[in-house]
């Protein structure tokens, strides 16, 4: 089992762009990964995942604007972030491990410990 380690949060203001990495252990190639958001008082919701084959879907809400990519010789995946609202502001995390939906979280079995994002107004 891979650990995961995100980075790259931060505090921005609107319309500004942020990458996020998650950096696995181990090698991360054949594995779907995911990106799911948590803002405080709401539940942890999907953002983005990407395929071991680079398929990649996002939540409604940030087509256009994130884009999920891999580097499998890195073993790291990143959320590039842009025109960042305040609405975006939680903590992201990374997972894998993943079987069944990838829309929802209980298909991941492995996390990362989250990076705060905020977007001031």
């Amino acid at each position: 089992q891979v650990q995961l380690v995100e980075s790259g949060g931060g505090l921005v203001q609107a319309g500004a762009s942020l990458r996020l990495s998650c950096a696995a252990s181990g090698s991360i190639s054949r594995k779907t990964m995911g990106w799911f958001r948590q803002a405080p008082g709401k539940e942890r919701e999907f953002v983005a995942a990407i395929t071991w084959i680079s398929l990649t879907y996002y939540t409604d809400s940030v087509k256009g604007r994130f884009t999920i990519s891999r580097d499998n010789g890195k073993n790291t995946v990143y959320l590039q972030m842009n025109s960042l609202k305040p609405e975006d502001t939680a903590v992201y995390y990374c997972a894998t491990d993943y079987s069944g939906f990838y829309y929802e979280s209980g298909s991941y079995g492995t996390w990362g410990q989250g990076t705060q994002v905020t977007v001031s107004s």
